[in-house]
């Protein structure tokens, strides 16, 4: 920005990667003739290889992420009058599939040192209309699974997992997901397993899995359980195809091996920024054994860098070839949220009181300033050579000592 010459990374941050084996599988598809979920075979051989891999008993292969959420809370029963206890820090799908449920949304702080969902501050949260806590496991890391699995377990509240951005994450050894009644997986074009769009849920409880089963069929069980055109309950059409089906089955050849690349260049680079006044690289809880990087995120301190506004800071590393993102806004405070829970349908089910009394607790102060000062780096940019992290970090630095210049 000042005239001299830029970092720039020498990764390429091509996405989605792909060969022959991804055109073989949807070649096979097409060929086949059998395209839809329930004649082909790619979808129950995509879950069964994805089951086995999160060493879960059950998975079910849906349309997206969102799909995931919208089925596991069907299957958990959510609904009018009920209460789900979920972050102000995650995409707004996470509240959408609350929102669906005609359920209330209650956001719990987040932890700016993780950027995960406070678990601390969870249990005054819980009343006897609780009936989901929902974490997300933001950015592929992991919640505090201990605490929030203890206070599900004390009040008799099943915890559904959002693990929509955390595809091989860990908590002490075992893969995030699958530790709650349920976990939610999105393979949108972003993730780390991409299949365009396409969701997974997962859990070890064979009833909640039929459940999900038949919600996401309209009503009938794609496993073929029912004879016939019969229902034993209400659904949607939340199927993923068998195109999709291939391409995963082809993408999830390469998942282990980038999943190391991404590890291997986030802790490194968290080492380097660590020597960086100013930079604070979002903290692991002592229990995520294995963080999936979606995200590398951190947290800008502009006083460290003389005043240069984390805008600034933004268009500084721009201008260095080091593409960033300032990530999300408080989701507790979008118009939509107000929009929903003060409507008509909402008025019919909450009364004056109930709405008023969330209006109340609705804040989230920690969030508020989580969302001033984050600062992120998307899973691509960790697929690079090593070389990029290290060029990253000097752009960071080279921002540093500038600021003042960049300020004016």
């Amino acid at each position: 920005m000042l005239g001299g010459p830029a970092v720039k990374l020498e990764g390429t941050r091509k996405w989605p990667i792909y060969d022959g084996s991804e055109e073989q599988a949807l070649v096979d598809v097409l060929r086949s003739g059998k395209w839809g979920r329930g004649s082909g075979q790619m979808v129950l051989r995509f879950e069964s290889k994805y089951a086995s891999l999160m060493g879960v008993k059950h998975c079910l292969a849906t349309a997206n992420g969102t799909s995931a959420l919208l089925t596991s809370m069907a299957a958990l029963e959510v609904g009018p009058g009920d209460e789900v206890i979920l972050p102000p820090y995650t995409f707004v799908a996470t509240l959408n599939a609350v929102l669906e449920r005609h359920a209330l949304p209650v956001f719990v702080d987040s932890d700016r040192k993780s950027f995960q969902i406070d678990a601390k501050k969870v249990e005054a949260a819980v009343t006897p209309r609780t009936r989901v806590i929902m974490p997300v496991h933001m950015a592929g890391a992991a919640a505090d699974m201990d605490t929030l699995l203890a206070i599900g377990a004390k009040h008799k509240v099943p915890v559904l997992e959002d693990a929509c951005q955390a595809v091989m994450g860990e908590w002490r050894g075992k893969k995030l997901g699958t530790l709650g009644a349920l976990g939610c997986f999105s393979f949108q074009a972003s993730k780390n397993l991409n299949s365009g769009e396409g969701g997974a849920v997962m859990t070890n409880d064979e009833s909640l899995f039929y459940r999900c089963s038949h919600f996401h069929s309209n009503g009938r069980s794609p496993h073929k359980v029912d004879p016939g055109f019969t229902y034993t309950g209400h659904g949607l059409n939340l199927r993923l195809t068998e195109f999709q089906g291939g391409l995963l089955l082809a993408q999830l050849a390469r998942l282990e091996a980038q999943s190391r690349t991404r590890e291997q260049n986030a802790d490194y680079l968290a080492g380097l920024f660590r020597e960086i006044p100013g930079i604070a690289p979002s903290q692991q809880y002592e229990g995520c054994t294995r963080n999936a990087w979606h995200l590398f995120m951190f947290r800008y301190d502009a006083a460290k860098f003389g005043g240069l506004t984390r805008a600034q800071f933004l268009k500084a590393l721009a201008a260095e070839g080091v593409p960033a993102s300032s990530g999300y806004t408080p989701l507790n405070k979008e118009p939509l949220v107000k929009n929903v829970v003060l409507s008509r349908g909402y008025k019919k089910i909450y009364s004056e009181g109930e709405l008023k009394a969330w209006d109340e607790k609705n804040h989230c102060p920690e969030n508020d300033k989580l969302c001033q000062e984050a600062v992120w780096f998307t899973q691509t940019t960790l697929l690079g050579p090593r070389t990029d992290m290290d060029r990253i970090a000097t752009a960071v630095r080279k921002i540093q000592r500038f600021a003042k210049e960049l300020k004016a």
